[in-house]
């Protein structure tokens, strides 16, 4: 595919946290306006803003909503902090329907306090999974487990691989429970090809576990804290048209949507950081 082509540029998405400075409205007419047909929501926002405006914002603007984030966070001991969890999740997961997105991402929490099982912590996601996963087919909304990179499996997410993701996500129906490829979390992985390959299934786009797909460079030294050290795509030791060619090679065909968590960003005029993406997605990804 050549740099740029339409058909791989109309499936460009913005998460709106690469351009935080941004309200709502804000974020749908600067996407109108820029030709970025796609969005990806955080509930936070979209709740403040209140689901149903938004919903009706995001339509009259003529986008799409690519993955609502997020979900999750299944990993806790105590009986209620696990059905208030779940409770958060079928809310999470009504939040999705009503705003049209089929994708719901899930980060899956990390160790409970005092806990060094891992395993334990994971089969508690896979419990999780199992209680929400027909509630979600009945919204038509995907649980979209997302592995992070493992210097966030203490605190925010026990699951660090694809192949862990999809060690999980197989157990149930493609179509209730998937996987995010992001490639900031799994570009250190020299299993990822085959693990890419794995997700796409052999049944078509209907076997595919691919349920989203997240841009985001690696940049170092990475900030104290590390979560808001996420780079602009080019800046870092990321291979992302190779991701791009895999996920495609595995037959998905979804929205390609950048995810940027990074001070320097925010701080920039918004229109000016997603012009930015915009020619960096040409020449890094297409």
């Amino acid at each position: 595919m050549s740099h740029g082509t339409p058909s791989l540029l109309d499936r460009l998405s913005l998460n709106q946290e690469t351009v935080r400075q941004w309200s709502l409205p804000q974020l749908a007419d600067g996407c109108a306006r820029a030709g970025v047909r796609g969005v990806g929501l955080w509930r936070a926002p979209v709740q403040q803003y209140g689901v149903a405006a938004a919903a009706r914002l995001i339509r009259d603007a003529g986008l799409r909503v690519s993955s609502l984030c997020r979900g999750g966070f299944f990993t806790a001991l105590d009986p209620g902090e696990r059905a208030a969890a779940l409770d958060d999740n079928r809310a999470a997961l009504d939040e999705a329907a009503a705003l049209g997105t089929d994708a719901l991402v899930l980060v899956s929490g990390g160790l409970p306090p005092g806990s060094r099982d891992l395993a334990g912590a994971r089969e508690r996601i896979a419990d999780a999974l199992g209680e929400l996963a027909p509630y979600a087919a009945e919204r038509g909304v995907r649980l979209a487990l997302e592995p992070l990179h493992p210097m966030y499996a203490a605190d925010r997410c026990v699951v660090s691989t694809l192949a862990q993701a999809l060690d999980l996500a197989e157990r149930f129906p493609a179509d209730r429970v998937g996987v995010v490829v992001d490639t900031y979390h799994l570009w250190w992985d020299d299993t990822v090809g085959t693990q890419i390959g794995r997700a796409g299934g052999t049944g078509g786009a209907a076997g595919s576990r691919i349920a989203a797909f997240q841009l985001a460079d690696w940049v170092t030294p990475l900030p104290e804290g590390v979560l808001l050290g996420r780079g602009q795509l080019g800046d870092g030791s990321v291979d992302l048209r190779w991701f791009r060619e895999r996920v495609e090679t595995a037959g998905y065909r979804g929205p390609v949507e950048v995810e940027i968590f990074n001070p320097a960003l925010w701080a920039r005029d918004g229109a000016e950081v997603l012009a930015e993406v915009v020619r960096r997605f040409r020449t890094h990804v297409g």
